[in-house]
């Protein structure tokens, strides 16, 4: 008779470490407001320094300040993402003031809604050059002072993926390109580098893009597209960023995470 051996003990681990990002060197792109302030303060409740970019300066001062207060490492620089040399200055003066990057949220953009027959090019390229040129050239310049580990996240939407309600030709363009972009992106860099790429595509959360819209028209649209049938909350939207910037996610590159509430499911 096979003698029973007696299992070697084995200490319970806490799995939510993997979402820790301590020591970690956080950038945000759109940082002075919105999802993207959002996004500094929980990825800095989770340990990470943070330096906060947009145009706003007086914004970003004031952002900067609260987080601080709150005992957060922070920095601020503005940036016109649109511009290559502005990226490499907002990546030049993170890794000078913080000491590296470790994490880009690329959640800078605009939107537009304006029928296509009736879409001027400059308002057309625009859009692009902030939603989609400015991802790559902030990805661009991360990507030349990042260390194997580090992890970029593309602020996407979920009307990269499904028809808009509203004639935003010029918005769904650019976000779908960005879901392109982070696959690409994912295959010259995640095995080479070292570095994963992946975003996010949100649905409808409170946001100065979303305050633009009626909301009789914008809750009746949520209230129909998807199964839950409502806005979603910024912590919801942080807990996707959270797990594609920490190594809870480790193991996924070149994916798109629907943050929707089930939208882009029907």
């Amino acid at each position: 008779m096979e003698e029973h051996k007696v299992p070697e003990k084995r200490a319970l681990e806490d799995p939510t470490r993997w979402f820790r990002l301590d020591g970690k060197v956080v950038l945000i792109t759109g940082a002075s407001s919105g999802l993207g302030l959002g996004f500094a303060w929980a990825l800095a409740g989770a340990g990470a320094s943070v330096m906060l970019g947009a145009r706003r300066v007086d914004r970003l001062k004031t952002a900067a300040d609260e987080l601080a207060a709150a005992g957060a490492r922070v920095d601020f620089e503005p940036v016109d993402v649109a511009l290559p040399d502005d990226c490499d200055r907002l990546v030049a003066a993170t890794v000078e003031r913080l000491g590296r990057v470790d994490v880009l949220i690329n959640n800078a953009g605009v939107g537009t809604a304006v029928p296509a027959v009736r879409e001027k090019p400059e308002e057309f390229r625009r859009v692009l050059e902030v939603n989609l040129e400015g991802a790559y050239w902030m990805a661009q310049a991360c990507g030349r002072v990042m260390e194997p580990g580090s992890s970029i996240v593309n602020v996407a939407s979920m009307f990269g993926l499904i028809p808009s309600w509203a004639p935003q030709a010029a918005y769904s363009a650019s976000k779908a390109g960005l879901i392109g972009l982070t696959r690409d992106l994912a295959q010259q860099w995640s095995g080479r580098r070292g570095i994963r790429v992946n975003a996010i595509a949100p649905g409808y959360f409170a946001s100065e893009m979303s305050a633009t819209i009626p909301e009789d028209r914008l809750l009746e649209y949520v209230r129909s597209a998807g199964p839950l049938g409502r806005l979603g909350e910024q912590r919801e939207l942080d807990a996707a960023v959270l797990f594609l910037a920490s190594d809870a996610s480790s193991y996924i590159t070149g994916t798109t995470l629907s943050v929707d509430g089930g939208t882009t499911m029907r």
